[in-house]
């Protein structure tokens, strides 16, 4: 589509298909391409930044709006948008810092991720409060565990497939930088503890195992001189180094063992498991992170192999492909424990190029597939377990794909066990799903 030239000088995240949309749809009439397993019940959702306003000064700001397609029966029975209705929606020249200093967790973009667990469906973005959703995208209201959660949260939980828990931490600017929780299969918070890190580090991701928790306390930094002089306060620092810190999932600051590797940066790990001694890390491997231009030149990501021998107190890091690509994904059911394949968007030149084709992993012959998108992009990929599925891929890969074409996007099933071949189902869309963040198939049963 063309633009104008007033919009060809915006920033990338307010131009073609980052722009966001300024309507919220309900639509029951979805054609479809193709045939929709039968055996699909549930919902998909993804969120992502949509400034209310038409205007954000960074990608990451915008307030989040969550898109979703109900499939029951073979059909698509409904789209809906909704923002997530959080204080700052309502009133957005609020200050979230109050004049004791303390920052209230209200006070949410809410735009970065959408998970299911203990009974609710939470909106996440990683500075504030969960937000609750009703199956339709209705906001409930931010949920802080009945007072127990007085940090943020971040927008990358991980839910244990063998015990139900969900494993989260919150970061921030001002200590304490790193507080890590762990809340029961019923939604219940059960464990609080504070974790030294070296000072106010962006930890945006992370990864489990069956037994441990690895945080990734890594060399890009809050900055707040850099607020004062209206830049986004977030930094690389060539002086703050990089490590990971392995703590039993039950364990305490005085568990974790820290280990150095070279500076880099990581927002998406794959998976990470357990190999005996060794602890095996699949991510999306940043060699630098340029956050802002104070930051010069960085790197692509592409994934790289960190595993860490416990008893030999070292880590090796290894590449594993040479293609750029983030937004990695594994099925839920080996999320901390081994994994042959792992899904990822290839990433071109960087965000504007977003999605332009999908990848599937096979973590033990070290082959690469690609699902080409003709021309289209798409967002992250989702796996969807068949119902009483044993192999790893059974099921299907979900993303939206946006078609410059059509100005348009549909919601996109791909046979995981047949990656290459043109998707089983197409759910178009009367509207485009602008590039987002992160999502969720959030199957009936759950």
């Amino acid at each position: 589509m063309a633009e104008s030239s007033a919009a060809s000088n915006a920033p990338f995240h307010l131009t073609g298909n980052f722009a966001p949309v300024s309507e919220e749809r309900t639509e029951t009439a979805l054609a479809v391409t193709g045939a929709i397993p039968p055996e699909l019940s549930g919902r998909f959702f993804r969120n992502g930044s949509n400034p209310q306003s038409g205007w954000s000064p960074h990608w990451f700001l915008g307030n989040g709006m969550v898109h979703g397609v109900e499939i029951q029966n073979g059909r698509a029975t409904w789209y809906r948008n909704r923002y997530v209705k959080t204080p700052l929606l309502a009133d957005p020249e609020r200050n979230r810092i109050g004049e004791d200093g303390l920052i209230d967790r209200h006070y949410s973009c809410a735009n970065t991720h959408v998970i299911s667990h203990g009974g609710k469906i939470l909106a996440l973005e990683e500075g504030s409060f969960p937000f609750e959703l009703t199956k339709d995208l209705e906001t409930v209201g931010a949920w802080d565990y009945e007072g127990r959660l007085d940090t943020a949260m971040t927008a990358h939980p991980r839910i244990c497939p063998e015990t139900g828990e969900l494993l989260f931490f919150g970061y921030g600017s001002t200590p304490p930088y790193l507080v890590y929780y762990r809340v029961a299969r019923d939604g219940t918070l059960v464990q609080r503890e504070e974790i030294d890190v070296k000072g106010p580090t962006m930890m945006h991701d992370w990864n489990v195992t069956r037994n441990h928790v690895i945080f990734m306390d890594l060399p890009v930094i809050f900055d707040m001189e850099l607020a004062g002089k209206g830049g986004f306060p977030i930094r690389w620092s060539d002086d703050y180094g990089a490590r990971l810190g392995v703590m039993p999932r039950d364990g305490t600051n005085d568990d974790v063992v820290w280990y150095e590797i070279d500076p880099c940066y990581v927002f998406h790990p794959m998976n990470s498991y357990e190999d005996g001694e060794r602890i095996v890390l699949d991510v999306a491997r940043f060699g630098k992170l340029a956050f802002g231009p104070q930051d010069g030149e960085g790197t692509p990501s592409m994934l790289h192999r960190w595993v860490i021998d416990q008893k030999a107190g070292t880590v090796s890091d290894t590449p594993l492909d040479d293609s750029p690509a983030d937004f990695p994904r594994v099925h839920d059911r080996v999320v901390g424990l081994p994994h042959r394949y792992g899904y990822m968007a290839g990433m071109g030149n960087g965000p504007e190029s977003l999605g332009a084709s999908l990848y599937k992993y096979d973590l033990s012959t070290g082959k690469r597939l690609t699902h080409d998108l003709g021309g289209c992009q798409s967002g992250e990929p989702v796996m969807a377990a068949a119902p009483g599925a044993r192999g790893e891929d059974e099921g299907w890969v979900m993303t939206f794909v946006y078609d410059p074409t059509t100005d348009k996007s549909d919601l996109v099933l791909i046979d995981a066990t047949d990656f290459e071949k043109k998707p089983v189902a197409r759910i178009h869309l009367p509207t485009r799903v602008p590039f987002g963040f992160h999502g969720s198939w959030i199957p009936d049963e759950a």
